[in-house]
């Protein structure tokens, strides 16, 4: 009934909306790193041991060569030699007596360490230093 008088039409319009993004440049940061070295000194303990031998002439006959004996920290080490009789001795000639004696002494050994620092600097889009950001120091750690 397109020729009816009475038909009113009404046209339908639509509007559509699109986003776009654009990537704007709003600041910069400068970082930089610097090593540094921190003498020390390191401690260590150092032990040492002296030995201190002790020639005890004895000059006794003995039946038989004596075996090497060690009583704590003394080594006795027998020293013998055969002397001609009518009949064949030995004589116990000296002993030598090794005694052990321990020192033990704290040390400082100096080293070098070496530790980076940071500074970071905002910078405005031009290339324009900003206020710098302030560095942690290296006991604070939780806000990285």
């Amino acid at each position: 009934m397109p020729d009816d008088p009475k038909t009113d039409t009404i046209s339908l319009v639509e509007e559509q909306v699109s986003v776009t993004k654009q990537a704007v440049l709003t600041g910069r940061v400068r970082i930089a790193t610097q090593t540094e070295t921190i003498e020390q000194r390191l401690p260590a303990e150092l032990s040492s041991e002296e030995i201190k031998v002790v020639r005890v002439p004895v000059d006794r006959r003995v039946d038989a060569m004596p075996q090497t004996t060690t009583e704590g920290d003394l080594t006795i080490i027998p020293v013998v030699e055969e002397r001609l009789v009518v009949t064949r001795e030995l004589y116990l000639r000296e002993e030598v007596h090794v005694r052990r004696i321990r020192r033990q002494e704290s040390v400082e050994i100096p080293a070098e360490t070496r530790r980076q620092t940071v500074r970071i600097e905002r910078l405005s889009p031009d290339g324009e230093a900003l206020d710098p950001i302030p560095s942690n120091s290296k006991d604070d750690h939780d806000d990285l």
